[in-house]
C-alpha cells in the first residue's frame, strides 16, 4: 500500500505496542519468529509468556475467591499499599513515594494483622494469606517450581479515575476469577465453558495448558503457538534490528519481574550484556502500572528513541519520563537501560530528571 501510494517502499518499518494483542506480546513474537519484518520494535509490558501469565492471573484470582475468608476488600488496598510504601520507599536511598525495584522490598502483610476482630485498619488472617499468595505467585505443589512471578509490592493500590487502581482492578473485591485467564482456561484449555476453575490443578492442569493441541491434526500446542519466550534474537540482531522494551514496576496485570527474566535470558543467549545492549534495551519504570498510570512518571517517547537508534545509530542511554496531573507536569525522572537505575545526584529537586544519573545498581 505504501509503495502504491508513494511510488516507492517505506524507508523503515516499525512495530509499536503494549501488552497483548497488537502489543508487547506480538512485538516480541515478531522479533523472535519474523525477524525481517521490522527495522525497530517497541515492546511495552509484553505478555509474551502467555501460559505463565494466564496461570498467574488465575492463581491471583483464586487467592481471593476460592475461600470466602480470604476475600480482600478493595477498601483495604490503600491500607496495604501505604504499609508497603512505608517499608520500601526509602530502600533506594530516596523517599519519593516510589518503589525503585520491588525485588529489593522485604515486606510481609502480616504486619497489618488485626489484634482482635476484623476492622478497617487491619487485615484478617485470611486477607493476609491472600496477599501473601498474590505476592508469591503460582507454584507447582509437587515440586515447588515457580510457574510465573508474583505481583510486586507497590502494585496493590493507586489513585485511578474509576477508583479501581492496582489489585482493585483485577484481584480484589471480585466474586470469582475473571478476566482473560478464566475465559482462556475454560474455552482454550479445558474446552468447557462451565469448567469449575476452583479445582484447577497447578501440576497437571498447568501441563495441559502448555500441551493442549490447537486443533485436530495440528502440530502446534497452545504453549508453542502462544508463548513468545525464545531468547534467541540473533536473526533480528544480524539484520540490524533494534528493540526497546519497557515495563512498569507497579504493573498489577503483568509482573515486571518477567520482563527482567526474559531480558536476562537474552543476555545469556547473546553471551553478555554488551552484546545484547547493542540491539536490545529494557527500561523498567518505577511506580508505573500496566502500560500507563500509577504514581510514577509514565509518559515518555520510546518511538523517537527507537527512530534515533535505527536511523542515526544513537542508542538510548536514558529516556525522560513525565508525570502529568490535570494537564501539568509534576515530576520528571529518567528511565535507565537495565540493569542501570536512576539515582539522585544529591543536588536539586527530586522532581527534575536533570538531577538524576543512570548508574549501576548498589
Amino acid at each position: 500500500m505504501t509503495g502504491a501510494y508513494y511510488g516507492r517502499p517505506a524507508d523503515y518499518a516499525y512495530f509499536v505496542g503494549c501488552s497483548q494483542g497488537g502489543g508487547g506480546h506480538h512485538a516480541l513474537m515478531e522479533a523472535q519468529r519474523y525477524p525481517d519484518d521490522y527495522d525497530g520494535i517497541v515492546a511495552g509490558a509484553p505478555a509474551n509468556y502467555w501460559i505463565g501469565l494466564m496461570t498467574g492471573e488465575l492463581w491471583a484470582g483464586l487467592a481471593t475467591t476460592k475461600d470466602p475468608a480470604k476475600d480482600l476488600p478493595r477498601e483495604k488496598l490503600p491500607l496495604l499499599g501505604a504499609a508497603v510504601l512505608d517499608a520500601c520507599d526509602a530502600v533506594d536511598g530516596l523517599e519519593d513515594g516510589l518503589i525503585d525495584d520491588p525485588r529489593a522490598c522485604d515486606f510481609d502483610p502480616g504486619v497489618l494483622a488485626c489484634a482482635g476482630a476484623d476492622d478497617a485498619d487491619c487485615l484478617t488472617a485470611g486477607q493476609i494469606a491472600a496477599a501473601r499468595a498474590i505476592y508469591a505467585g503460582p507454584v507447582r505443589p509437587s515440586t515447588g517450581e515457580q510457574l510465573f512471578p508474583g505481583y510486586p509490592p507497590g502494585s496493590e493500590w493507586f489513585e485511578a479515575p474509576d477508583g479501581r487502581g492496582g489489585w482493585g482492578r483485577y484481584w480484589s473485591g471480585i466474586t470469582r476469577p475473571g478476566g482473560s485467564a478464566a475465559d482462556f482456561m475454560r474455552y482454550s484449555v479445558f474446552e468447557d465453558p462451565d469448567h469449575e476453575l476452583t479445582q484447577f490443578d497447578f501440576d497437571d492442569d498447568w501441563v495441559l495448558a502448555n500441551t493442549r493441541p490447537l486443533g485436530a491434526g495440528a502440530d502446534d500446542t497452545l504453549g508453542s503457538a502462544l508463548n513468545a519466550t525464545d531468547p534467541d534474537l540473533s536473526a533480528f540482531k544480524a539484520r540490524g534490528g533494534k528493540l526497546i522494551s519497557y515495563h512498569g514496576w507497579a504493573d498489577a496485570l503483568i509482573p515486571g519481574s518477567y520482563a527482567v527474566e526474559y531480558y536476562e535470558s537474552v543476555i545469556a543467549e547473546q553471551g553478555g550484556l554488551d552484546a545484547t545492549a547493542d540491539f536490545y534495551r529494557l527500561f523498567m519504570a518505577p511506580g508505573v502500572a500496566h502500560c500507563r498510570g500509577g504514581p510514577g512518571p509514565d509518559r515518555f517517547d520510546a518511538v523517537t528513541a527507537l527512530e534515533r537508534w535505527v536511523e542515526d545509530g544513537v542508542a538510548p542511554d536514558r529516556m525522560v519520563a513525565s508525570k502529568v496531573v490535570d494537564g501539568r507536569v509534576t515530576r520528571t525522572r529518567p528511565l535507565c537501560p537495565y540493569p542501570q537505575v536512576a539515582r539522585h545526584t544529591d543536588r536539586g529537586s527530586i522532581d527534575d530528571a536533570a538531577n538524576f544519573a543512570c548508574v549501576a545498581p548498589d
